[in-house]
């Protein structure tokens, strides 16, 4: 067992951390990217362990079966920080805490890091609440910044840091990680891994999930009875309710047992109403559940245009001439009599409707229905 085993198809990332963990090129900010599902998070967090492994020998570092790599691949090290979040922007509070954080001595292991997953969700402000804690680190301070690519960062922050870029595994990786790891049957494990077009999380979703593999096809067949107007915004109501009802499913439990965790945490009363200093504490945390409510749904409903586009990706390919591999292999016959009927340059145009869809909902304030419904009527 390793901490490097879960990075399926990243030999050249792996060959880099391993050589810094080891003392040659290692310095104090990295900045992982990659598409979403290539493992930026999972790579910082390896590195994260292999720099704090017990082991003396530098060429063992990262074993994952010492404490040290135990606990930090579970998140609980004391000296290692994950910063994520469930919202729509890491705050310049949280970002203040974080160069707090930064500024103190690791009190076990050698190196203090923190590890910030979502530093594309940083706005301007907040980054530069970060620029001078990385400029000047403390001695045993490292920091590692996750985002989907190198623009997505300040330039006067990504300058500062070494890159390691990450690509998207191949399916068949993929697959043979969820057969090792999750103990997947194989034909399920590769199915999964295809539709998730290599996602690693996606693909373990799916695998663990019929249902959401039933959800996933409904959407990729949408296109096959999109005839008019009418059937267009059908298909945008639908498409927003299934992301919608996917995303409050593992939201709703969840909001319920963070609010009676705080009640029992304050001492609440069982009934009545509460006392003023303990209201102001539970709006703060339902202010928090709905800001994650609205990311949860706009990282579902892009999930979800990702499956569309899917469809339209495998006819462009047979319109092609077939040069590699379908995702949706199981309606290989449907999507060729699809081809049949427009052309490469129309399948370019609905997939780039698509993808400014994509952009609307999750960069900008529009009503997602509203957008849906306009990239609904260009796929006509």
């Amino acid at each position: 067992m390793s901490v490097w085993d879960d990075l399926q198809g990243q030999p050249a990332v792996v060959a880099q951390l391993r050589q810094a963990a080891e003392g040659d090129g290692l310095t104090h900010a990295w900045l992982f990217t990659g598409p979403p599902g290539s493992g930026r998070s999972n790579a910082a967090k390896a590195f994260a362990a292999a720099l704090n492994c017990d082991q003396d020998d530098v060429t063992l570092r990262g074993c994952g079966e010492c404490a040290a790599c135990l606990t930090i691949l579970g998140e609980t090290h004391s000296d290692v920080a994950f910063v994520r979040t469930e919202k729509v922007t890491i705050t310049i509070d949280e970002a203040r805490e974080l160069v707090s954080t930064a500024g103190n001595r690791p009190s076990s292991a050698r190196w203090r890091i923190i590890v910030v997953e979502d530093a594309d969700r940083m706005a301007e402000r907040t980054t530069n609440v970060l620029l001078k804690a990385i400029e000047e680190p403390t001695p045993r301070t490292i920091w590692m910044l996750c985002a989907p690519s190198p623009a997505d960062v300040l330039v006067t922050i990504r300058s500062r840091c070494r890159a390691v870029a990450l690509r998207l595994p191949p399916a068949a990786d993929v697959a043979a990680l969820l057969v090792k790891r999750d103990g997947v049957d194989p034909a399920v494990a590769e199915r999964a891994a295809r539709a998730a077009q290599s996602h690693v999380g996606i693909a373990r979703r799916l695998a663990r999930d019929p249902e959401a593999r039933e959800r996933r096809l409904e959407t990729v067949r949408f296109p096959l009875g999109l005839r008019g107007v009418t059937a267009a915004v059908l298909m945008a109501e639908k498409l927003v309710k299934i992301a919608t009802e996917e995303a409050n499913s593992s939201n709703d439990e969840r909001d319920a047992a963070e609010k009676a965790a705080l009640l029992a945490t304050l001492g609440a009363p069982e009934s009545g109403t509460l006392p003023p200093a303990m209201r102001g504490q539970v709006k703060q945390l339902e202010d928090d559940q709905k800001r994650r409510a609205k990311r949860s749904v706009t990282d579902s409903l892009d999930r979800t245009l990702t499956d569309l586009l899917s469809f339209y990706r495998d006819v462009l390919i047979i319109q092609m001439g077939n040069a590699v591999e379908l995702v949706n292999v199981e309606l290989r016959s449907e999507l060729v009599e699809f081809a049949r009927q427009s052309s490469a340059e129309t399948t370019l145009a609905r997939m780039d409707a698509i993808n400014k869809a994509r952009k609307r909902i999750t960069t900008s304030n529009v009503a997602p229905l509203l957008a849906i419904e306009s990239m609904a009527a260009s796929l006509i």
